[in-house]
């Protein structure tokens, strides 16, 4: 059986746990529902892309999500990671 976003989330829409190693499929759901919740065009600081995803999961690794969205293409940073933004291929949930 397909796991589906909904498996990962709590009643209030935030995100309880980090799917293991072999949940590909899964994190990619997870980043795409966080990333929707950045504006296109918008630049943020690093703490504003973490008080964000503070609010959209309850396992306390933001960092974890923070890196995941830069890493895998959904957001970028300047060198230094003082600022964020959402990239142009970004698909929006």
């Amino acid at each position: 059986m397909a796991e589906t976003l909904e498996t990962y989330m709590d009643a209030d829409g935030r995100i309880t746990e980090w799917p293991g190693k072999k949940k590909n499929d899964v994190k990619k759901l997870i980043l795409d529902y966080m990333a929707s919740k950045f504006e296109p065009g918008v630049e943020y600081t690093e703490r504003e892309v973490n008080d964000i995803l503070k609010r959209y999961h309850t396992f306390e690794d933001w960092a974890l999500l923070r890196r995941e969205l830069f890493e895998q293409g959904y957001m970028n940073r300047t060198k230094s990671g003082s600022a964020y933004w959402l990239t142009p291929n970004t698909k929006l949930i």
